[in-house]
């Protein structure tokens, strides 16, 4: 029962996870799942060298190496990453400024470090990494009473209670909560300053938008609805073709009860796709408006080219306004 339980509430992480829409709770989705990582981790596998040399190297690994792998994933999973290498296969970035490929960047960036930062931050804050990399870098001449004669491989024993010699016992405490207070120290100035940093740039994206308050959360719902849509229509336009191309090779088709409604309600209006249509509804998109009227998305603007018969060259001059953190 209790594995089934474990399964259970694991399986509703990972379905919340990746079907939250609202940045605030997929940030901290990821924050949470970074927590029982870290936890999981110093609980089953973080095991120092205890010795010179070596120290250093685990305890700054043990830190760095995983915050990377988290970092290089959320640069992944993020849909911004393949539309930013579209717009540089599609239009070698032509139609993108220098300005706004960085606001993008930074956008991919921003949702991506959300991750490494947890788990850089929790590991200061239980210290056990930091006091395994510096051990061996403390003074012994700076703890009070400390024997003389000892030297950077005694003090690399620490981090390991029962390897310390026994004369140097009556120390460990001391130096142990020395290394996690400066551990425990940098974490929280880490916390202190992304966290002033996130508001200035929040600050920063709200005051240079000339989009209202109103506008933008319009504008997030739209798009979040347009995405939906969008997969949802896709997957149903993929299965009609499909069904057609297989049905005219074996003369007919396998299709469940739904999916026979679907093939008899829309197949009249199925038809292929060319590759051209598909590359102007792929890549980066900035808002831009034409003679006042917003164009939300890149399939927005799609969509009004092909009413007005108008060429894609033509909107070169519409204002572009950076969306770099509302996706």
């Amino acid at each position: 029962m209790a594995a089934y339980a474990l399964v259970t509430q694991n399986f509703k992480f990972a379905s919340l996870f990746f079907k939250s829409k609202d940045v605030m709770i997929f940030n901290g989705l990821i924050a949470l799942g970074t927590v029982a990582s870290q936890t999981a981790y110093n609980v089953f596998a973080f095991d120092c060298p205890c010795s010179p040399g070596r120290n250093y190297y685990y305890g700054i690994a043990a830190i760095g190496a995983p915050a990377l792998a988290f970092f290089i994933v959320g640069v992944m999973l993020n849909k911004r990453t393949w539309d930013l290498v579209s717009e540089c296969r599609l239009r070698r970035f032509r139609k993108l400024s220098t300005a706004a490929a960085f606001a993008v960047l930074g956008s991919i960036a921003g949702r991506a470090v959300v991750a490494p930062l947890t788990w850089t931050v929790l590991s200061l804050l239980q210290g056990l990494a930091y006091t395994c990399a510096l051990s061996e870098f403390t003074d012994p001449s700076s703890v009070k009473g400390f024997p003389t004669g000892y030297h950077s491989e005694d003090m690399a024993k620490f981090p390991c209670k029962e390897s310390v010699p026994t004369e140097l016992e009556s120390f460990w405490a001391e130096i142990d909560r020395r290394l996690k207070y400066e551990s425990q120290l940098i974490g929280w100035v880490v916390v202190a300053g992304t966290s002033l940093m996130v508001f200035l740039i929040m600050c920063t994206r709200h005051c240079s938008s000339p989009l209202g308050y109103q506008q933008e959360e319009y504008w997030k719902k739209y798009r979040a609805n347009e995405k939906t849509l969008f997969r949802r229509t896709a997957a149903v336009h993929a299965q009609l073709m499909a069904a057609k191309y297989v049905e005219s090779f074996f003369g007919f088709v396998a299709l469940e009860n739904d999916e026979k409604e679907h093939v008899l309600e829309h197949q009249a209006a199925a038809s292929p796709i060319c590759s051209t249509e598909w590359n102007r509804v792929s890549g980066v998109y900035l808002y831009r408006e034409k003679n006042g009227l917003p164009l939300y998305s890149r399939l927005n603007k799609w969509a009004t080219y092909n009413k007005q018969n108008a060429r894609e060259e033509d909107f070169d001059k519409e204002m572009e306004v950076f969306d770099s953190l509302i996706a």
